[in-house]
């Protein structure tokens, strides 16, 4: 008779944990899936804050480039290059991870 009484407490146990962890599994699906949509809805942000950077660099280069121009410095076109090459990567990088992830 004591084996039986055990055994009520022991399956009690057991189906509390398995609601439990059932039950952290829905919130951990729907966290991962909120977390997604935020990461998503903030990309776009992300993306006009590279073009804008991009922009900030262009104006920054041409002025450099112009001031080394005027000065007469031989090493002009790889200012140039560098700034413009910059502004380049990051307008390149902000469309082709906007395409690749499908956003």
């Amino acid at each position: 008779m004591r084996k039986l009484f055990l055994g009520y407490p022991l399956t009690l146990v057991i189906i509390l944990v398995a609601f439990g962890a059932y039950a952290q599994t829905a919130d951990g699906n729907a966290g991962i899936n909120q977390a997604n949509t935020t990461v998503r809805g903030y990309f776009d942000a992300g993306t006009n804050l590279m073009y804008a950077v991009g922009a900030i660099l262009g104006l920054i280069g041409a002025v450099k480039v112009y001031q080394k121009w005027n000065h007469g410095d031989h090493d002009t076109g790889k200012v140039a290059a560098a700034w413009f090459g910059s502004c380049i990567f990051l307008v390149i990088v902000a469309t082709v991870l906007k395409s690749f992830f499908g956003l």
